[in-house]
């Protein structure tokens, strides 16, 4: 043992690897591209530290070469799934009773480990198999999980300081910042590995144990990035790793008495089935589950006359078409004024001209394919749509022969509340509402009001009083909230990130705001000289 008030390192920002060509870094890249494309894995599910193969399997497809196979999947059954809720719950006790700084030892190790030896294959699987371009991956699977990883041990301890701030004479008030009362269940989505990582990390770095379900579509990467965590010491059933279809996994882990909390990112549908499943059975669990969710978004840039027209259309370019729109944050539905729409249109329609669509392999292409089929076909949809009912002003088209590529689409619309307007399509599909210049108070209350979703928004002016009067107008209309910048690239430490509304329960992931949800306090008082007579002094 050792006698020490410990102080984990004060975190930085992992730097972000530029990948230009002739770089060092550029020919790591492809060399780890060209192994990972070259191999089929088996991906297991991983159940109390052992791996499981069930042989019931489905296969990882690159979007951009959908005839490659990266992967099996090998999907649990009922008796996977019975058998990782009871390997969390027989890890937990000795995992909540491991001293914080032996926890957080290992998510530093693993941020240290994947910001070294394992970078390029967490990177090349995540490049491959979700369809990321080098920078997306960079700075997602590497710079944004490293992060998570680093800031979450710092907020860790952070936490465990909030202590009573009074004790009189001969009392000692303290606070045991307990994990949860049973198993955490995380559910998590294709387009982040950082997110899939955080989702059951941030619970287990506060003592809870965890089984976790990511999108089958991100398998490879989620599997090289837990075993990251593996390297770096993870104990054994404290993050149980299960595959399968949502309500295959879903259904049986909201019939486990011991079911403590949700940590989920997806759909919003998702997100209310499983918060109405905990509902109708609230009354079988051993405490109340926690309800923690990051649904969907409708994300939109608001522009005033006042706003230089070549910010407003880099923000729109790289906002909604980075990772062909697929971000909850992207920049979907844009308000701008008449007088400056001639001049970001001409930007818009000739940058997209100039902007590549291709194999990720190919590290000049700056857009890749959409994930999967069902996603490809969903955006053809919406083109058609767009071609039938609105003006389009570029792109338009989409291709899913070799893969699932679907061109960067700008639509103008009339009618602010069309469907384009007012859907998330998480696609690189964006929709542009001109105003009058003199009807911006009426356009503020536009984008208040047009979604249900509050994710991620962006206001464009250089007018100080503008900015002032949109950043108090559209208070509740976006949980991140962006001037003179594209509305997504949120960066831990910096812009915790989470949104209300229908885009879920806002507890920003990346700050300590997220850890708190995953403690259940304990208050403790200790009397030094405690008294040996009922009476008080009133009764004389």
């Amino acid at each position: 043992m050792s006698a020490a008030i410990s102080k984990v390192p004060v975190p930085p920002n992992e730097p972000v690897l530029g990948y230009a060509p002739g770089s060092a870094e550029r020919a790591s890249i492809e060399a780890a591209l060209s192994r990972c494309a070259s191999e089929v894995v088996d991906i297991p599910c991983v159940i109390g530290g052992e791996p499981v193969l069930t042989g019931n399997t489905v296969d990882v497809t690159m979007p951009c070469d959908h005839s490659h196979v990266l992967a099996r999947v090998h999907l649990a059954g009922p008796a996977e799934l019975d058998r990782a809720v009871k390997a969390a719950d027989e890890a937990r006790p000795m995992w909540a009773a491991l001293p914080w700084e032996e926890r957080a030892a290992v998510f530093l190790r693993a941020a240290e480990l994947l910001a070294g030896p394992h970078r390029d294959v967490v990177n090349a699987a995540t490049m491959l198999g979700q369809g990321k371009t080098v920078h997306q991956a960079e700075i997602d699977a590497a710079c944004e999980l490293i992060d998570f990883w680093r800031f979450n041990s710092h907020y860790m301890q952070a936490l465990l300081q909030e202590q009573p701030t009074h004790s009189p004479t001969g009392i000692w008030n303290r606070l045991d910042h307990r994990p949860l009362d049973g198993f955490v269940f995380a559910v998590t989505p294709f387009n982040f590995t950082s997110i899939a990582l955080n989702l059951p990390s941030a619970p287990a770095c506060m003592g809870n144990t965890v089984v976790w379900k990511p999108a089958t579509t991100s398998a490879l990467s989620c599997y090289r990035s837990f075993q990251v965590l593996e390297a770096a010491g993870l104990p054994a059933g404290v993050i149980n790793l299960v595959h399968g279809h949502g309500a295959d996994v879903g259904g049986p882990m909201l019939e486990q008495p011991s079911l403590a909390g949700l940590h989920f990112t997806g759909s919003t549908g998702t997100f209310q089935h499983l918060w109405k499943g905990i509902g109708e059975r609230i009354g079988s669990y051993r405490q109340y589950p926690r309800i923690v969710g990051e649904t969907g978004g409708k994300d939109f840039i608001l522009a005033h006359a006042s706003a230089n027209p070549a910010a407003v259309a880099t923000a729109i370019l790289r906002g909604a078409f980075e990772y062909q729109g697929q971000k909850c944050s992207a920049a979907s539905r844009m308000y701008l004024p008449q007088s400056l729409w001639p001049e970001i249109r001409n930007r818009l329609a000739s940058e997209l001209a100039e902007m590549k669509m291709g194999d990720v392999r190919d590290l000049s292409n700056f857009m890749g394919a959409v994930i999967d089929e069902r996603a490809f076909r969903k955006h053809d949809g919406y083109l058609q749509l767009g071609h039938d009912t609105a003006e389009c002003v570029s792109g338009g088209s989409a291709d899913g022969s070799a893969g699932w590529f679907v061109q960067p689409t700008v639509f103008r619309v009339d009618d602010p509340h069309h469907r384009l307007m007012t859907e998330e399509i998480f696609g690189p599909i964006a929709s542009v509402f001109v105003y009058d210049d003199n009807r911006f108070d009426e356009v503020m209350t536009l984008v208040d009001e047009t979604s249900p979703y509050a994710l991620t928004g962006a206001v464009f002016a250089t007018d100080r009083h503008v900015i002032n009067q949109a950043r108090e107008r559209l208070r509740f209309a976006a949980g991140n909230f962006y001037v003179n910048d594209k509305p997504t690239g949120a960066v831990v430490g910096q812009q915790p990130f989470g949104g209300a509304r229908a885009s879920g329960t806002n507890d920003k992931a990346g700050s300590i705001l997220n850890l708190l949800r995953w403690t259940s306090p304990r208050a403790m008082k200790e009397t030094f000289d405690p008294p040996t007579d009922w009476r008080y002094p009133f009764l004389g």
